[in-house]
C-alpha cells in the first residue's frame, strides 16, 4: 500500500481483495513504529491480533478493517485514558465511548491513544504531560492542540483517520496546521459520553482525515441520538458521502466577515491564500456576499471566561479521592485534595480551573460569567441572522502559521488569538470544517474555514468537497514519511 492512503482507497483494496485486513493493519503498525518516535504523536499502540481484526471485519460495516487512533481523552475499555495528563497516568476507563463503540460497530479497528494538550486545555499541543506533539511538515513547530496527537498522526500517514476532540477549535486548528480536513458539528450531533469532558456545553468529537469523503464518512458513523446523553440531539443518522458531487449546490451564497478584511493580526501569506480561495468559489458558481457580525470580535473573550468556568466544574472530580494518581504523602483529607491538584496538574489546566473559580465566585460572577452569557447569546443571534442572507460562511482557519516549539508557550494571549476564527461557532453550537487551501512559502499548510447554520454538514461537506476535489492542495503532503 501506498503512504498516505486515504480510507477510500483501503476500502476499495480490501473490496478487490488486493490486500488483507491483516496486512492493512501490519501497514500502519509499522508506519507508527518507523515514524513517530519523531512527532510523539502516539502515547501507546496497541497489538490487534487476528481474532479481533476478523470480528471487525465480520461487521461488514462501512469500515471493516479501518485501523484509526483516539485522543487519549475518548474511553477505550480496559485502557488507558489519561487525557495528557499525569494526574490520570495510571486510569484505565471502564467503558467505552459512545464514539469508540459506534467506529467498532462499523468495523473499525482502535490502534492506539494519541497526544493530546492535558484535558485538552492548549492550543499548541506543548501542555501534554508526556512531551509536544511535533508537526510532520516542520518537526521544529506545533502540531496544533488540543489534538494535536491524532492530527499529526494522519497527517504523517500512520493511521488513515482519527478522532479528536474540540471544545473551541481543538480539531480545526491542528487540521489547518497539519494539512487535513477537520469537522466540528453541530452542538449535540455526536455524542460526549465517555469523553473526558473540558467544557461540556461545546465540547464535541470531530474527525481527522486525508480528504473530504472520509470526513463525511466518519461523521456519517457517528452521528445520532444517545440514550447515554442528553445533550445529543433527536436525529436519524444520515450518510453525508451521498450528495459529494464534485458541484457547487446550485445558487450557493457564500459570506464572508468583514472582520478578516479589519483583522490586523492575520498572516499575509494566509490572507492571500484565503482572497484566491473566495475568487476560486465564485468561479465554480457561488455569490459571495459581505456579511457584518458585530461581536464577533468577543467570540473570545465569552470562550475565555464560559469555559474556564466550566473547566472548574468538570475538573473537581479530580481530587484523588475516586480514580488517578493521589498524592500519597498527605496525612489528612484535605492535604490529600490540595497536594493531588497541585502535583499532578500542569500550569496551564490549574492556570484555568483558577480562572474557572474567579469568574464564577459570588463577587464576580455577574460581572463575568452573566456577561459572557449574555455576550454568547447576542453572538448566536447574530450567526442565525447572518444565515438569513447567506447558506455558509467562509473565513481563514486562523489568522497565524505554526507556531516554534516553545516560541509562545509563555504567551497564552498569542496562542488564544489562534484560535479567533474558531471559537464563535463553537460557542453558537454550529457547525464548521477546516480544509486545505494552500502552502505558504516555507512549505507549511494553510487552511480554509466553511461555516453554517445548525445540522447544515451536508451542506458544508458538498461546498468543501467541490472546493477540494478542483484544486490540488490535499494531495499534497509532508515530505520525509513516503
Amino acid at each position: 500500500m501506498k503512504p498516505f492512503i486515504t480510507i477510500k482507497e483501503i476500502q476499495s483494496l480490501l473490496a478487490k481483495k488486493e490486500v488483507s485486513p491483516q496486512e492493512v493493519v501490519s501497514f500502519f503498525q509499522a508506519r507508527i513504529k518507523k515514524y513517530d518516535h519523531s512527532l510523539n504523536s502516539i502515547l501507546e499502540s496497541f497489538d490487534v491480533d487476528a481474532q479481533t481484526i476478523n470480528t471487525a471485519c465480520a461487521t461488514n460495516g462501512p469500515l471493516s478493517g479501518i485501523p484509526y487512533v483516539l485522543k487519549d481523552n475518548i474511553s477505550q475499555h480496559g485502557r488507558i485514558t489519561s487525557a495528557g495528563s499525569n494526574l490520570l497516568k495510571n486510569y484505565r476507563a471502564t467503558y467505552n465511548a459512545t464514539a469508540h463503540k459506534r467506529l467498532q460497530k462499523a468495523g473499525g479497528l482502535s490502534l492506539g491513544r494519541a497526544n493530546m494538550d492535558e484535558f485538552a486545555m492548549g492550543g499548541s499541543g506543548e501542555f501534554s504531560a508526556y512531551g509536544p506533539t511535533k508537526n510532520p511538515w516542520d518537526t521544529t513547530r506545533i502540531s496544533g492542540g488540543s489534538s494535536s496527537g491524532p492530527a499529526a498522526a494522519v497527517a504523517a500517514g500512520l493511521v488513515p483517520f482519527a478522532l479528536g476532540t474540540e471544545t473551541g477549535g481543538s480539531v480545526r486548528l491542528p487540521a489547518a496546521f497539519t494539512g487535513l480536513v477537520g469537522m466540528y458539528p453541530t452542538y449535540g450531533h455526536n455524542s460526549r459520553y465517555g469523553i473526558l469532558a473540558f467544557a461540556s456545553s461545546t465540547d464535541q468529537v470531530g474527525p481527522l482525515t486525508k480528504t473530504v469523503y472520509d470526513n463525511a464518512l466518519i461523521n456519517s458513523v457517528l452521528s445520532g441520538k444517545d440514550e447515554h446523553d442528553s445533550s445529543s440531539l433527536q436525529i436519524e443518522k444520515k450518510d453525508y458521502t451521498k450528495n459529494l458531487t464534485g458541484k457547487l449546490p446550485q445558487g450557493l451564497r457564500i459570506g464572508i466577515l468583514h472582520d478578516v478584511a479589519e483583522h490586523e493580526g492575520i498572516n499575509e501569506e494566509i490572507r492571500r491564500s484565503f482572497q484566491e480561495s473566495v475568487k476560486h468559489l465564485e468561479s465554480l458558481g457561488a455569490t459571495v456576499k459581505h456579511v457584518t457580525m458585530p461581536h464577533l470580535k468577543y467570540g473570545n473573550a465569552v470562550y475565555f471566561v464560559v469555559s474556564r468556568v466550566e473547566a472548574a466544574s468538570n475538573l473537581s472530580r479530580y481530587d484523588g479521592s475516586l480514580y488517578g494518581n493521589r498524592n500519597k504523602d498527605a496525612k489528612t483529607l484535605q492535604e490529600m485534595y490540595l497536594n493531588t491538584r497541585h502535583d499532578k496538574f500542569g500550569d496551564e489546566v490549574k492556570r484555568r480551573i483558577l480562572t474557572g473559580n474567579y469568574a464564577l465566585s459570588s463577587k464576580n460572577k455577574g460581572e463575568y460569567y452573566n456577561t459572557a452569557t449574555h455576550v454568547r447569546n447576542i453572538i448566536r443571534a447574530e450567526f442565525m441572522e447572518a444565515f438569513k442572507e447567506v447558506d455558509l460562511i467562509v473565513s481563514p482557519t486562523s489568522p497565524t502559521m505554526p507556531f516554534k516549539i516553545g516560541e509562545v508557550v509563555d504567551d497564552p494571549i498569542a496562542m488564544y488569538l489562534a484560535d479567533y476564527f474558531l471559537v464563535p461557532n463553537c460557542i453558537a453550537g454550529t457547525p464548521a470544517l477546516s480544509l486545505p487551501c494552500g502552502l505558504s512559502q516555507t512549505g507549511l499548510p494553510i487552511g480554509l474555514q466553511f461555516m453554517g447554520p445548525r445540522l447544515s454538514e451536508d451542506l458544508i461537506y458538498q461546498a468543501a468537497y467541490a472546493f477540494e476535489q478542483s484544486t490540488p492542495f490535499h494531495t499534497q503532503t509532508p515530505a520525509n514519511y513516503e
